[in-house]
């Protein structure tokens, strides 16, 4: 089943918030979705490794990464990594790097943009906190949908309604 954030929209406006589009769109499902997992780093992607080598169980790892584009928070091996692990996708507040890498891996990937240093490694961040960027507030636990018309978040899975095939 496929859901597509304009049916969702249109299905339940007052529910859903929808993200500004500052995104661009990296690795091989560029539409995806699931439950909502939250990390808050600043040019430090220890945390973010960590997360995404635990089982994810379709979810959505959700970086605020301060909108730093100074650094790259996700690179190829991060991202295969998290195919592997069964991530639905990854949304990053900053950069990531390997892009020619993540395009090829079985995740979706949302970022600022690319960048091609990597971060720090001091492990430094909070994990399952609520966040705020992109105009949207985002909490552990809600669900998040992206696909080509956008990004967008809510309470409560939204997947039974408005879908098609």
């Amino acid at each position: 089943m496929t859901v597509f954030t304009a049916d969702l929209c249109d299905a339940h406006p007052e529910d859903v918030r929808i993200a500004e589009p500052l995104f661009e769109s990296y690795g091989q499902h560029a539409h995806f979705g699931g439950q909502v997992r939250t990390l808050r780093v600043f040019e430090d992607n220890v945390l973010v490794r960590e997360a995404l080598s635990e089982a994810g169980e379709g979810r959505v790892l959700v970086v605020d990464g301060g909108g730093s584009t100074r650094c790259a928070l996700l690179g190829g091996n991060i991202a295969e990594l998290a195919a592997g692990s069964g991530w639905s996708g990854i949304v990053i507040y900053g950069c990531v790097r390997d892009v020619h890498e993540i395009d090829e891996a079985e995740v979706g990937v949302r970022a600022l943009a690319s960048c091609p240093k990597k971060s720090e490694k001091r492990g430094h961040g909070e994990r399952d906190v609520p966040l705020y960027f992109a105009g949207i507030d985002i909490h552990p636990g809600d669900y998040l949908y992206a696909d080509r018309d956008g990004l967008i978040v809510a309470g409560r899975s939204l997947e039974a309604a408005s879908s098609r095939t």
